[in-house]
């Protein structure tokens, strides 16, 4: 996960990253054995999260992610960081749907916590409330 906080990930990425997760823990912890019929069962995702009781790893790139976003507003706009992150590229584009990019991605996950109408740049400069919008993200 080196540098998974600059990823931009689909929906269909993240679903890929939660089977991925589902399938470690199922071989971490094994097969379960029924308490009355006593027969082996696998057992289902929410009893593997139960046993791993460890946030996802979907959350805890989200949570990551938007802590990065509070570096990355709070350097300077003429900086490599920020530029790359930020900024659009220049030239025509290629036909198609355009490409899923960063920002994009932290307007989505401030959507789901509910901050949806808030521009994450002024958020991150904000360090106290930066800091609590993790932390919610984070108890998700």
């Amino acid at each position: 996960m080196y540098g998974f906080e600059t990823w931009s990930l689909t929906l269909r990425e993240e679903r890929r990253l939660k089977v991925f997760e589902n399938r470690v823990s199922w071989r971490i912890f094994g097969p379960k054995r029924h308490e009355v019929t006593r027969e082996w069962r696998k057992p289902h995702n929410e009893e593997l999260n139960d046993l791993y009781s460890s946030h996802s790893i979907v959350w805890v790139i989200k949570s990551r992610r938007m802590r990065w976003a509070g570096h990355v507003a709070g350097i300077a706009a003429r900086r490599d960081v920020y530029r790359v992150l930020v900024g659009k590229t220049e030239g025509r584009r290629p036909l198609g749907r355009p490409r899923h990019r960063w920002k994009n991605n932290i307007k989505m996950d401030l959507q789901e916590v509910g901050c949806g109408s808030i521009d994450w740049i002024n958020l991150a400069e904000d360090r106290d409330r930066r800091r609590a919008l993790v932390k919610v993200v984070m108890n998700l």
